[in-house]
């Protein structure tokens, strides 16, 4: 009998029949992909890159390939500061200009008669105290970022072209510097690498990232908790406006001219769209800086793909707010199949 119910027992291949391990595979790896917040706008860069190579041979030819290194490493840098204020809860619309101003600080000091290595450090050291600035004001004064930037904004516009007469100059050539910070054709691209890497390992495995996503998720609870969200905010303002101008400078020795034209709203603006279709949140508390690098990437290759295919400027931007109304549209419902799936 005993043998019986033994022979009649399920054994563990009875019990737990074999799966389907390839689908098993292939479906797993899709929920894995599913479940970063990049993977949107992964796939539209990628498929915007063969489209215009379909429509274009010269898409992915080395000297275009550099073009669009050109539009991609300024914006990207500058993104990554703003992905951290954007997380945080707040925003600055003052980057591009001082994208414009960092060169001019940088010169002034060189014709002082100090090194051109003094001048990167001074006007680095401004765009910090320009970013503490903007980071007093909203804390300390609780006016909105978006109103205090905008009015820094206007007023280093004002500064850079009062300093500069409203002309261009010669960016300063000492040594190898402007080899090391943008004449090198790749140089740019590999700081703006850099920048991304750094930055995201500071949002994503160090205390002042975790407190960062914290302050921009639950001010009231992040603040009860002991964060100093105060401190943050100042922190990152200073972050942002650094990068800014770091990029400039960047830019600078790039062209080999300075312009106090140059930035403005239009760079500022493409980095918030850049950080914003990567999957940061307006409303603060997610994002990644290596989303916003591929939301610049994606715009970037747009705006080059359209300009080989001879696309006029004013149905680019009709496209480029319909692209970006789709990619947010795109990551709004990614993030409810998210939440769903882990429910």
């Amino acid at each position: 009998m005993a043998e019986t119910i033994l022979s009649n027992a399920p054994t563990p291949e009875t019990e737990h029949p074999p799966q389907n391990t390839g689908k098993g595979f292939w479906s797993r790896l899709g929920g894995v992909f599913l479940r970063q917040r990049e993977a949107s706008i992964l796939v539209v860069a990628i498929a915007l890159t063969l489209y215009f190579q379909f429509s274009s041979s010269n898409f992915l030819t080395k000297l275009n390939i550099l073009t669009l290194f050109e539009f991609i490493s300024a914006t990207a840098i500058i993104s990554a500061g703003e992905v951290m204020l954007l997380i945080c809860g707040e925003i600055d619309l003052s980057v591009g200009m001082v994208f414009a101003f960092a060169p001019f600080i940088m010169y002034f000091v060189n014709q002082a008669g100090f090194s051109l290595w003094i001048g990167i450090i001074v006007a680095l050291l401004i765009c910090a105290v320009v970013g503490l600035v903007n980071g007093l004001v909203t804390v300390i004064f609780k006016i909105p970022s978006l109103i205090a930037t905008l009015g820094t904004q206007f007023l280093l516009n004002g500064i850079t072209l009062t300093l500069s007469m409203g002309q261009p100059v010669l960016t300063p050539v000492e040594g190898q510097i402007d080899q090391i910070f943008g004449v090198n054709p790749y140089s740019e691209i590999i700081w703006a690498v850099i920048v991304m890497i750094v930055v995201q390992i500071l949002l994503s495995f160090t205390r002042w990232g975790k407190h960062t996503v914290a302050t921009g998720g639950n001010l009231l609870g992040a603040s009860e908790a002991g964060v100093n969200v105060n401190g943050i905010k100042i922190g990152n303002f200073m972050l942002a406006s650094t990068l800014a101008g770091f990029a400039g400078i960047l830019e600078a020795f790039r062209i080999t001219s300075t312009d106090p034209l140059a930035g403005g709203t239009t760079i500022m603006f493409s980095a918030v769209a850049g950080a914003v279709i990567g999957g940061t949140a307006l409303t603060g508390g997610l994002g990644t800086v290596v989303g916003a690098f591929l939301g610049v990437v994606a715009l970037s290759i747009l705006n080059d793909g359209f300009t080989l295919l001879g696309v006029s400027a004013y149905t680019y931007d009709i496209i480029l707010g319909l692209a970006i109304l789709i990619a947010m549209a795109l990551n709004i419902r990614l993030s409810i199949w998210r939440e769903a799936g882990k429910q």
